[in-house]
């Protein structure tokens, strides 16, 4: 796959501590120590390409970035990534190692998934494919 460099827009998200969520360790300590370690500052990263002459836009969950968990972060970045290939005309590759919803950001978390499933349903509505690994 032949890959394109992303806007600085969107490689520049990162997510913060809105609940100040303490467990063993501070969530806010961890946003601090975990971009360092992974080389990345949340638990997906995303590339646009093409795969036999056919435009994708693709994502991979970052496991290493606490367990690949989605938080607000995540489920923005996944619903660009659609986006983006809706306005491409291209096809979705997902590549998921996740533990679920990030506990930390609480229900923030979990409203991510309602608005990736509308963002898969536009790029369902055209015709496009989406491809879960």
């Amino acid at each position: 796959m032949t890959t394109a460099f992303l806007s600085n827009s969107i490689k520049q998200l990162a997510s913060t501590d809105p609940l100040h969520f303490v467990d063993k360790k501070r969530y806010s300590d961890r946003l601090r120590t975990v971009p360092i370690a992974t080389g990345t500052l949340d638990a997906v990263i995303s590339a646009d390409g093409t795969v036999g002459g056919h435009p994708v836009v693709a994502g991979s969950m970052v496991f290493d970035f606490i367990g690949g968990s989605m938080g607000s972060v995540v489920g923005e970045k996944i619903t660009r990534l659609i986006e983006r290939a809706i306005s491409k005309k291209a096809a979705v590759v997902i590549i998921s190692s996740s533990s679920g919803a990030r506990m930390m950001e609480g229900a923030l978390s979990l409203m991510q998934m309602a608005k990736i499933s509308a963002a898969l349903a536009r790029l369902d509505d055209l015709g496009l494919p989406f491809i879960p690994c």
